[in-house]
């Protein structure tokens, strides 16, 4: 009964504020979702980022550890992907990319940080940034059939990890004012994107609902197995190989289907697997927080 209890803890918030944006749709109010997506990506997460880097009080080797396994599940996860992608005979463009990436931002971070705490979130960002600079290159390559890494170097939070790294390890900190002003601004990231994404759950139009929901179970089974091994290999240690496997594991993000959508993938398969794994999450989720916690 405790540990279930410990479970409904953790995902409780997360339910609550995904579900304050269902019904902020179902009253008719209205509510920008590119909007939010970019300030929430272009000032808050990068916020949210550099000061988890600055302030952390994990060593810098755990980290380099956590970013490398990260680089490393990603690439196995897309391999695994991608041949079963091609054995199905699936269209590439549409499937493997929102079979490989998560939704790391909008519910891995909460996740994390309510169920490992500051620690949690800390790992968590290493995990995220690797899954966005990969998403802005190759991930974009293979939804847009073009993408380059100037590309990624636009993006705020690849600076923001960079930055954000050189101060960590350099041992620099800013004025209090400062970082007083992007420690709030980063607070905002995770109630908005959660609240977000119930927002874009709602207003999704999904196709092959019942494609979408054993595709979603194998996504999570092979990201798990994954993580798990690579994880492993890396020895690292209980929490950042915990938060690892979370965020890997993490259901299609609402991103891949606005991608999918704008470079005429096949957004509407795109939209049933962010409905069916982010459904599947519900249960799919405690099992294996239950499992790491």
């Amino acid at each position: 009964m405790g540990l279930v209890l410990q479970v409904l803890q953790i995902i409780a918030p997360v339910i609550i504020l995904a579900g304050i944006g269902v019904g902020w749709v179902r009253m008719g109010l209205e509510y920008r979702v590119q909007f939010v997506t970019r300030l929430t990506m272009s000032l808050s997460v990068p916020a949210l980022i550099f000061v988890a880097l600055v302030k952390t009080e994990i060593d810098p080797q755990a980290l380099r550890d956590t970013a490398l396994a990260a680089l490393v599940a990603y690439i196995g996860v897309a391999a695994v992907v991608y041949v079963l992608v091609k054995a199905a005979h699936l269209d590439v463009r549409t499937f493997v990319a929102p079979l490989t990436f998560g939704n790391t931002g909008n519910l891995g971070l909460p996740l994390a940080l309510f169920a490992f705490g500051s620690v949690g979130l800390d790992y968590a960002v290493i995990v995220f940034a690797i899954m966005a600079i990969l998403s802005f290159t190759v991930g974009l390559w293979v939804v847009a059939g073009r993408g380059s890494f100037m590309a990624a170097l636009k993006e705020p939070i690849v600076w923001a990890t960079l930055l954000g790294g050189v101060f960590l390890v350099q041992g620099w900190s800013l004025p209090v004012w400062t970082m007083n002003t992007l420690e709030l601004l980063g607070q905002i990231a995770i109630p908005v994107m959660l609240i977000t994404l119930g927002v874009a759950m709602v207003r999704l139009h999904p196709g092959s609902i019942t494609r979408a929901i054993w595709l979603a179970l194998v996504k999570y089974i092979i990201c798990v197995a994954v993580a798990w091994g690579v994880g492993t290999l890396f020895a690292l240690e209980p929490v950042a190989l915990a938060v690892l496997i979370m965020q890997v594991s993490t259901p299609v993000a609402v991103t891949s289907y606005m991608l999918a959508e704008k470079y005429e993938a096949d957004s509407d398969q795109v939209a049933g697997l962010v409905m069916a794994s982010t459904l599947m999450s519900i249960a799919a989720i405690p099992l294996i927080l239950a499992f790491l916690v």
